[in-house]
């Protein structure tokens, strides 16, 4: 019983550790990006806006939805390692 109780206990941490770390991104990206370092980004352009305003308005966006993306593929290598894949 310890022994399947110490893996659960191993697969959350993993599971705990990979959400903080992408809600780490998050912030970054959301309120550093879009908020906190605005103005500093803005000496920069990416397709023809300021850096600033491109994460406050677009950037954020395609940052989350590739944040969905690694949070699948890295799931299911955690799932894997631990044996509770779907496969």
């Amino acid at each position: 019983m310890q022994e399947g109780n110490s893996a659960a206990t191993a697969y959350w941490k993993a599971n705990i550790r990979l959400v903080l770390q992408l809600m780490a991104i998050w912030f970054l990206v959301s309120f550093g990006a879009g908020i906190l370092f605005s103005d500093w980004l803005d000496q920069f352009q990416l397709f023809g806006f300021k850096l600033g305003f491109f994460f406050a308005q677009q950037g954020a966006i395609y940052v989350f939805v590739a944040l969905i993306f690694v949070y699948v593929i890295r799931m299911n290598q955690i799932d894997k390692r631990f044996g509770v894949d779907e496969e």
